[in-house]
């Protein structure tokens, strides 16, 4: 089954707050999205000591659309996050991030952008728990996907049928069927969810969607 993740793409810690409030009664997971003004000009809340403050029942994965996330791994290696994904463009040491988060006992994943090739992440499939397909620019919550970039989560799927694929960027209910069929596991969706006039209506959408 198909997982729907919400992305929660805010400026502020309250933003966040009231945005995975807006969500818990109807996943498991959200996925937040940190990014420093380097790897990614578009601004998001990124401060890891917030963290501390959370309260939430769902898992969190943290998306760290950073440079260098060897520097600051450390500090999003805390409650409630438990998966870490981190830029294989922004990596100088993979191995040490991938270790660092084993000694946590969160998961790790790596993603890719668009332009970047996926060929580069074959030799850490069997490393890491995720490979997530970031199918827009860095950035803002709202952008469009085109249908050329889920050619390459056909080419990840075939390379590696056991991976666990996450799609993120673009992903609404005319693209969620797509991205499902070309292999993908979980879909991060944003706009598509907290702009809709009824949550819980259009995540039973999405469900509906990838179930057809």
């Amino acid at each position: 089954m198909v997982e729907i993740i919400p992305s929660i793409n805010a400026l502020t810690l309250e933003e966040v707050q009231k945005r995975i409030a807006r969500v818990e009664p109807y996943v498991s997971w959200c996925h937040l999205d940190v990014t420093d003004g380097v790897f990614s000009r578009h601004p998001t809340w990124h401060d890891p000591a917030d963290l501390s403050r959370f309260e939430t029942k769902l898992k969190c994965e943290v998306h760290l659309m950073i440079e260098r996330p060897e520097d600051a791994v450390d500090q999003w290696l805390v409650e409630p996050i438990r998966r870490v994904i981190v830029h294989w463009e922004a990596m100088r040491d993979p191995e040490f991030v991938i270790q660092k988060c084993r000694d946590t006992g969160r998961e790790i994943g790596f993603a890719i952008k668009p332009g970047t090739s996926w060929e580069g992440l074959k030799p850490w499939f069997e490393k890491i728990d995720m490979v997530c397909a970031l199918r827009v620019p860095p950035g803002a919550s709202g952008q469009q996907m085109h249908s050329e970039m889920l050619v390459e989560i056909r080419h990840i799927r075939n390379a590696c049928p056991e991976c666990i694929i996450e799609v993120d960027g673009g992903v609404n209910p005319e693209t969620a069927g797509r991205a499902a069929a070309a292999g993908a596991d979980i879909l991060v969706a944003g706009a598509a969810i907290f702009d809709a006039p009824d949550i819980g209506a259009a995540i039973t959408r999405f469900k509906k969607v990838i179930a057809d």
